[in-house]
């Protein structure tokens, strides 16, 4: 039995999450169909790396299933693109350890978050950026950003939805970034509790207004008060964006990173063409 890892990406808009749900159309449910179909089985399990939300999104997410199949490495993402819709795409695919599980074998995880912050909306960002139009301070975000590093107990930034064993994670980095319009945060963790990136930058925009200081951030997370701290951003704005791990995974998913890489460089190379 083989067990493979593959590297995907996927708009989240149409799907309700990653996770497969009763009466809703889930991006796992729709990958476990396409794989059951070109392996020619009625029913395929594939783990995922992780529960995106409803509306959110993944630049770089990683899944993994078991086959006896003997569709070499190499074809295995293009048979699963010739069943999967245009807006998930299988990029690469690899042979695992038996022993790999993509959700448990991840060392840590990057989600990002756009917010495009211009006073006009672009109807091409509608589904891929939080469109807000108020003027935002970059610099107290990225103060207030700052104390979310480190291990701390979360209950302060999660919604209630999902059971956890505990609300304690280890954020290794919590970033703000801006160029032009686009604000981008990006929070890396051992870990995430639901919803937890989308309300850790309602509160640097309650920081950035005023309505908190950076300063009080980690008080808010001694008290575990979910009333205190920032609202629950809209999900179109999130992406899973980097996901690591030891062995051939790991190899795979840094693939990924240097491929999109060199694709920006070459799109920015790109001569404009004449009016």
């Amino acid at each position: 039995m083989r067990n493979i890892a593959i590297r995907l990406a996927y708009d989240g808009t149409a799907y309700h999450g990653w996770q497969t749900q009763r009466d809703d159309v889930t991006v796992q449910q729709t990958v476990e169909r396409a794989a059951a179909a070109i392996l020619k089985t009625p029913r395929i399990h594939v783990t995922g790396c992780g529960r995106t939300d409803a509306g959110v999104h993944a630049l770089r997410y990683c899944a993994n299933f078991r086959t006896d199949c003997t569709i070499p490495i190499d074809r295995v993402p293009l048979a699963l693109n010739s069943r999967l819709p245009g807006d998930i795409a299988v990029a690469d695919a690899v042979e695992v350890p038996d022993d790999f599980n993509a959700i448990g074998s991840c060392i840590q995880k990057e989600y990002i978050y756009k917010i495009h912050n211009s006073r006009v909306r672009d109807p091409f960002l509608d589904r891929g950026a939080c469109f807000w139009p108020q003027a935002l301070d970059v610099a107290r975000m990225a103060e207030a950003a700052s104390s979310f590093e480190g291990t701390h107990d979360f209950a302060a930034v999660r919604s209630v939805g999902t059971e956890t064993k505990t609300t304690v994670r280890t954020v290794h980095w919590c970033r703000v970034d801006k160029t032009g319009d686009m604000i981008t945060v990006a929070v890396c963790a051992d870990g995430f509790l639901y919803n937890m990136v989308r309300a850790i930058v309602g509160t640097l925009v309650y920081a950035s207004y005023g309505k908190l200081e950076p300063r009080d951030i980690p008080r808010l997370l001694e008290l575990g008060d979910r009333r205190l701290t920032g609202p629950t951003m809209p999900p179109q704005g999130l992406y899973m964006h980097r996901v690591w791990y030891d062995g051939p995974a790991g190899a795979m998913m840094r693939r990924g990173t240097l491929l999109r890489q060199q694709n920006n460089r070459k799109l920015c190379a790109m001569p404009v063409l004449p009016e």
